[in-house]
């Protein structure tokens, strides 16, 4: 079976080509300034990456060149060969609890859900009509970031505000990253052979989230009613009072616009070390002395205790995999050690030696980084988003 797996951006599309149940990726790509001059697109198959240039007025166009790319790559003889399409949809609401057939129903509810995500929802819902329009007889599956969190308590989900907010606006936690957190569960749950796991999951990125899952749910995240909420990022400055937002905005006569858009966009490393949002940079300047660097990443691993230290309460101390993933969870670690060296009162304990031999870019990229004295082992586990999003398609249209 060949899946599709499908994240549409509003002037981007990233698709993965996978065989299941094989779980091989065939073929990769991304289509980058749709809509806008200087377009193109780059492939990558059996391990070489190729760049074009090519005219991508709207997604139409970058899914005819996918289509293309397939034929001409022997990847698919006919379009029939492609069984399903699975979509990143970023805001399914209360609505959606699990993946779904897209169907023009759900077209129309995660339209109407675009006020609470309104960068995402109407991006994606344009690639799933480009695709509905050029493979008219594929079925098409929407797998919705928020879903995996539906299983959070209401104690958990609520805000301590008025609660017509909820009820009349739909203002909760809702929670993000759920297909890289369900992925990394279903990971452990294969690893140690067990269903119903407690697993404190770290998505450490650009973006970053902390979520525990006990007996295999969600049922606390970091993230919140927005992605914005939770541990500091490289642009996002995570959790913060909120009575900063008037008091800037008397100050500085800024538009809440304007500074709801420098806490998402100026804030987090970006905000703290004044020039960089990526950590790799955090890193070379924190060689140099830089002290606004040496804060940002100070803070930034507090952050990440802090949720880690909360979650391991909430699961009463009974943690299965205390679990690092994403482009720092997998890569940064120096980063990842210092995270660990705080969590000594939980019994919590770094071998040096194996996860300084366990990144991404490494021979291994997934295992156990945690000492034997450890109380609970602490594993690398590279998440697969795509992966996650073609085995949820193949079991609905199975």
């Amino acid at each position: 079976m060949k899946i599709l797996s499908v994240n549409a951006g509003s002037s981007s599309l990233k698709f993965n080509c996978i065989e299941l149940p094989e779980r091989k990726e065939l073929i990769s790509g991304y289509f980058e300034k749709i809509g806008l001059e200087g377009s193109f697109y780059s492939i990558k198959i059996n391990g070489e990456k190729i760049k074009k240039e090519a005219s991508l007025k709207e997604h139409g166009d970058a899914i005819k060149y996918l289509i293309e790319e397939l034929l001409n790559n022997k990847i698919i003889n006919s379009l029939d060969e492609i069984d399903g399409v699975g979509h990143r949809l970023v805001h399914g609401g209360d609505k959606y609890n699990k993946s779904v057939i897209i169907d023009d129903d759900v077209i129309k509810t995660v339209s109407e859900l675009s006020s609470l995500a309104p960068l995402h929802n109407p991006a994606n819902i344009v690639g799933v009509k480009a695709f509905r329009d050029a493979l008219p007889n594929t079925p098409m599956v929407g797998v919705f970031d928020t879903a995996f969190h539906q299983t959070m308590a209401e104690k958990e989900y609520l805000y301590a505000v008025p609660m017509n907010w909820y009820k009349d606006y739909g203002v909760r936690k809702y929670g993000f990253h759920g297909t890289s957190h369900k992925y990394i569960t279903k990971r452990v749950q294969e690893i140690l052979n067990k269903e119903d796991v407690n697993v404190i999951s770290c998505h450490i990125g650009s973006g970053g989230s902390i979520c525990c899952i006990k007996n295999g749910k969600s049922i606390d995240t970091s993230m919140g009613f927005s992605p914005n909420a939770g541990i500091m990022m490289g642009t996002r400055c995570g959790d913060i009072d909120y009575s900063l937002i008037p008091y800037i905005m008397e100050k500085t006569g800024k538009s809440i616009q304007e500074v709801d858009n420098i806490l998402n966009k100026e804030s987090g490393l970006l905000g703290i070390s004044g020039k960089y949002s990526d950590h790799r940079d955090i890193e070379e300047q924190m060689v140099k002395g830089d002290k606004y660097s040496i804060l940002a990443n100070d803070m930034y691993i507090d952050k990440i205790v802090s949720y880690i230290a909360k979650y391991y309460v909430e699961l009463d101390g009974k943690v299965d995999a205390l679990v690092f993933t994403a482009g720092l969870g997998e890569n940064a670690r120096e980063f990842r050690e210092n995270i660990i060296n705080k969590l000594g009162s939980l019994n919590i304990f770094i071998d040096h030696e194996k996860n300084m031999n366990t990144a991404s870019y490494l021979d291994v990229n997934e295992g156990i980084i945690s000492s034997d004295k450890s109380s609970v082992p602490v594993y690398v586990i590279p998440t697969n988003e795509e992966l996650m999003i073609a085995l949820e398609t193949m079991e609905l249209i199975s």
